[in-house]
């Protein structure tokens, strides 16, 4: 025995030494040989000459003193294969994980620790959208992309693995059998979709409503969701140069009669809603202005933007320059900006001309119809009193071990089935989780006894992004901007405009449905056409001012239209006092408006929102009187 304890002993301690080995040689890897020896190997070269094949001819990439590239090139073709290039050379590990994540493959990367989410991106299909855009894009928007998509992989073709990222490093560690695929066109069509998502609109918002409805009375969610404040501004006070004229929207119903709900356990569970919401947080936005010349110190408009997209490292920004030598109807562009790395073209910043901003709309554009299943039947669903088989396909995701994981996505004719997949609207879980509670039985809206939730959402019909960007990118006047516009049809933006002839305006753009009933608040019936879709608001009836008599255009996440717009864009507006503080510094401005206080503008750190709300704060006595 005391051999086999000193056998043992001795195992333990040749262990530990490994280990220690081990930890200090990890220590060594980490600390100094990745920054030190790999990480410079993928950094991009930034002088000389290079030479690469496929380009029509010579191309010049110029850094500026931020080490901003500015390309200049002869073609379009050589423009955008040179970007896709540049792009490659500093963020092609975040290209690579963005196309990974657009395509529902993250866990080829990062192991079945993804596969939820691989599995609710795949039933969501934005490849396959994205694979519909492709085929119904004319030739010119085709070419753009694959010299694009021809750039990138021209970088790919002489740089692998670590001479790319250092990410490459690591992932080897954790996926040593992952090896990188060509881009293709499809993989910078499908980032377009996972921004749609990023920029939905308010299908937490439906969910939450659904959960707070099993708790309290309609009137006091609508206490939590209040309407837009009188008092706010709005972006546009009046449409284009005169009165739009289309049917008033006479809808104000609620998609259910909430009093026929049963109440009887209002005070049910208040701690299931916290544990369902989270802890509250409205968070921030984005915010952008423009200001006309008659209020400058320079005659000349001035243009502001600041979108607030997820803090990301790299930025998920790319700023750069894209200049024809020769400016022509083939060769269109002088624009700077920012872009995203797997994009072509500039999406928000100047040329020549106009420059632009976007902020978010967040107008309502997807929702959850409830499907009733057939009880003998669960292939079928009903559809105006009959059954009908679910839409199929199958799903098979690889993980980095090299298992495949094979699921059935289901779809509707309103779109994907996702309450199985998306885990707010689950109604079974992990057996393991005692805190799990069924959406059904956490929501206060009725179901049949046997359903599902479908997802119907703008963004997973076919567009046309790119299109309406290099649009951008080459307008020469508000007409011609406009008119890319009409290409924007996800997500919704805030298009803020202003030109060197000394004109602003503002474009709302997007595909934002019509319902034959109800308002997009909860969950609604999708047995029958009571709640349907029945078209998209039409572009020349969306709101849009020019030259707007306030001398400034504010936006900041705001309500939109003005307060008798006829259609229904959205309930879930921010609540405006970003924008108010934006139009009340506008309105005091000491004097001529001038880049200076433009900047301070963008540094305010004043809260209206803390304005209306500590006095009440500190007025109540105990949490009682919440």
């Amino acid at each position: 025995m005391k051999k086999a304890g000193k056998i043992m002993g001795r195992i333990l301690i040749g262990l530990l030494i490994v280990v220690l080995i081990a930890a200090s040689g990890g220590l060594f890897y980490f600390k100094s040989y990745l920054p030190n020896t790999v990480a410079p190997k993928s950094f991009p070269q930034t002088d000389g000459e290079l030479q690469v094949g496929g380009l029509d001819g010579q191309v010049d990439v110029y850094r500026d003193g931020m080490g901003i590239p500015h390309i200049y090139a002869s073609t379009t073709h050589d423009l955008f294969f040179a970007q896709g290039y540049v792009h490659a050379q500093e963020r092609f590990w975040q290209m690579d994980f963005w196309r990974h994540t657009g395509s529902g493959r993250l866990s080829e990367m990062f192991g079945a620790g993804q596969l939820d989410t691989d599995m609710f991106l795949r039933t969501l299909g934005w490849r396959q959208t994205a694979e519909a855009e492709w085929e119904g894009l004319n030739p010119d928007t085709k070419a753009m992309l694959q010299a694009y998509t021809d750039g990138v992989n021209a970088y790919l073709k002489d740089h692998h693995d670590t001479a790319l990222s250092l990410e490459y490093a690591v992932l080897g560690l954790l996926s040593p059998n992952y090896e990188i695929e060509p881009w293709t066109p499809i993989h910078s069509l499908t980032w377009g979709k996972a921004m749609a998502w990023d920029l939905r609109g308010n299908l937490s918002e439906d969910i939450e409503r659904a959960v707070l409805l099993k708790t309290f009375t309609p009137e006091q969610v609508a206490q939590v969701f209040p309407a837009y404040p009188e008092d706010h501004p709005v972006i546009v006070n009046k449409i284009g140069d005169g009165p739009l004229v289309v049917p008033a929207y006479e809808n104000e119903t609620p998609a259910f009669d909430y009093a026929s709900l049963p109440l009887d356990n209002v005070t049910n569970n208040f701690n299931l809603v916290d544990g369902v919401l989270g802890e509250w947080s409205d968070g921030i936005g984005s915010n952008s202005w423009a200001v006309s010349g008659r209020l400058t110190d320079t005659g000349m408009p001035l243009l502001a933007n600041d979108p607030h997209l997820g803090i990301q490292m790299p930025s998920i920004w790319f700023q750069i320059g894209l200049h024809c030598v020769e400016k022509t109807d083939a060769c269109p562009f002088e624009v700077a900006g920012f872009s995203f790395a797997g994009v072509p073209g500039v999406v928000i910043g100047h040329n020549d001309r106009i420059a632009w901003g976007f902020t978010n709309t967040g107008p309502d554009v997807m929702d959850l119809f409830i499907e009733r299943v057939n009880p003998d039947n669960p292939n079928q669903y009903e559809v105006n009193g009959e059954w009908v088989d679910f839409e199929t396909r199958e799903e098979s995701i690889l993980t980095s071990k090299g298992d495949t994981v094979t699921i059935t996505v289901k779809s509707t004719r309103h779109g994907p089935v996702i309450s199985d997949v998306y885990g707010p609207l689950k109604n079974e879980g992990d057996p393991k989780d005692e805190k799990f509670v069924p959406f059904k039985d956490r929501s206060g809206v009725e179901f049949p006894d046997q359903y599902v939730l479908a997802l119907a959402w703008t963004a997973l019909t076919p567009s046309t992004p790119f299109e309406a960007i290099w649009g951008f990118d080459a307008a020469q006047n508000w007409d011609e901007f406009r008119a890319a516009a009409r290409n924007f049809h996800v997500p919704a933006q805030n298009l803020l405009y202003a030109d060197v002839d000394g004109n602003i305006g503002y474009q709302m753009p997007g595909d934002v449905p019509i319902r034959a009933k109800g308002n997009g608040t909860l969950p609604v019936p999708g047995w029958n056409d009571e709640y349907a879709w029945t078209g998209y608001i039409p572009f020349d009836e969306l709101p849009y001012t020019f030259n707007p008599a306030e001398g400034y255009i504010a936006t900041a996440n705001n309500q939109v239209p003005p307060r008798d717009y006829p259609h229904l864009i959205t309930f879930d507006w921010d609540s405006g006092f970003r924008a108010n503080r934006i139009v009340n510094m506008i309105e005091s401005a000491p004097g001529a408006i001038d880049i200076s206080y433009i900047q301070k503008m963008q540094g305010d750190m004043y809260d209206q929102n803390a304005e209306t709300f500590v006095p009440l704060l500190l007025d109540l006595n105990t949490a009682s009187d919440l």
